[in-house]
C-alpha cells in the first residue's frame, strides 16, 4: 500500500482551484457551537482547514505524518499570527496516534479516510478518533459517494488536467492524473503527473502515486458501528442538503455509540 504523500511545495496551489475546499471548512465551521472548542484535525497537511478553524477562535491541534508539508503549514501558521497554542503542529501517524488527551472534535477531511485501505487500518485509524473523543465529543468526516459509472471503468489516463503557478518556486507545473481501478480489491491506484520547464527550456517530469479505497453508503455505517461510533447526521454536500442516492458526498457528524 502506499501512502499518501504529495509534493508538499504544489500541494496548495494545486488544490486552490478545487471548488469544494471553499465550501467543506466554512460548512464544519457553521456546525461548531460558538464557545471555543478543542478540535483535532487528522492528516492536517498544509493546514489548509486547520489555519481557519483556529481562527475561528478554537483550539486545535494538527498531526500529520509528513514532514515538509508540517514545515509549510507552520510557515503559514506563524504568517497569520497564530501561537502554537491556538494551532499545535505536530508530527505524528494516524495509525499509531496517542496524543494522551481528548477533544470536542477530531476531523478527517478531503477524502483522507480512503487513503486507508485495508479494513485493518481503517480500524485502527477509527480506534483512535474513539481514544480522542470526549464522551459529548464528534467525529466529523467527508468523503465522496461513489459514483457507479465511474468506478466502472478500470483505467482513465490524463484527466482532470490543469496548469497552476507555484510563486516560491517561480514554476508554472502542468498536470494531469491516471487512475487503475480494481474493484475485486475495492482499490483504485492514481498517480498525478506533473511537466514544467525551466529557464532554459527544458522539460522536467515529476509523479506520486498512492493507493485509494472508496466505501459505499451502508458500509460506511458498518465500518463506524465496529469501531464504537455511530452517525448522528449524514449530509450529501456542503450546502446542508440531506443525503440520498445521488448525492456527491458523505458528510457525517458521528458520536460514540
Amino acid at each position: 500500500m502506499k501512502r499518501y504523500k504529495a509534493i508538499a511545495t504544489y500541494y496548495d496551489a494545486d488544490n486552490e482551484r478545487l471548488e469544494m475546499l471553499k465550501h467543506d471548512v466554512p460548512f464544519f465551521l457553521g456546525q461548531l457551537p460558538k464557545r471555543r472548542q478543542d478540535v483535532l484535525e487528522l492528516a492536517v497537511g498544509t493546514a489548509r482547514a486547520a489555519i481557519p478553524i483556529a481562527q475561528a477562535g478554537h483550539r486545535v491541534v494538527g498531526v500529520d505524518y509528513v514532514q515538509d508539508m508540517l514545515d509549510i503549514a507552520k510557515r503559514k501558521r506563524d504568517g497569520v499570527g497564530l501561537t502554537a497554542k491556538q494551532l499545535d503542529l505536530r508530527r505524528q501517524d494516524v495509525l499509531k496516534l496517542d496524543l494522551r488527551r481528548k477533544f470536542d472534535w477530531v476531523v478527517i477531511l478531503f477524502n483522507t479516510l480512503l487513503a486507508f485501505t485495508s479494513l485493518d487500518e481503517l480500524d485502527r485509524v477509527l480506534q483512535n478518533v474513539r481514544r480522542h473523543l470526549r464522551p459529548k465529543g464528534r467525529f466529523w468526516l467527508d468523503v465522496f459517494n461513489p459514483d457507479y459509472s465511474m468506478l466502472s471503468r478500470e483505467q482513465e489516463r490524463g484527466l482532470d488536467r490543469s496548469v497552476f503557478y507555484v510563486p516560491e518556486l517561480e514554476r508554472t507545473v502542468f498536470r494531469q492524473v491516471d487512475i487503475v481501478r480494481d474493484m475485486s480489491r475495492q482499490r483504485m491506484h492514481i498517480t498525478t503527473r506533473y511537466r514544467w520547464f525551466d529557464a532554459f527550456g527544458r522539460e522536467h517530469r515529476e509523479a506520486f502515486s498512492f493507493d485509494m479505497t472508496c466505501i459505499f453508503p451502508r458500509e460506511l455505517e458498518l465500518l463506524l458501528e465496529r469501531n464504537g461510533l455511530r452517525i448522528e447526521r449524514l449530509w450529501g454536500n456542503y450546502d446542508g442538503s440531506a443525503f440520498a442516492k445521488h448525492s456527491p458526498r458523505m458528510i457525517a457528524r458521528c458520536v460514540l455509540a
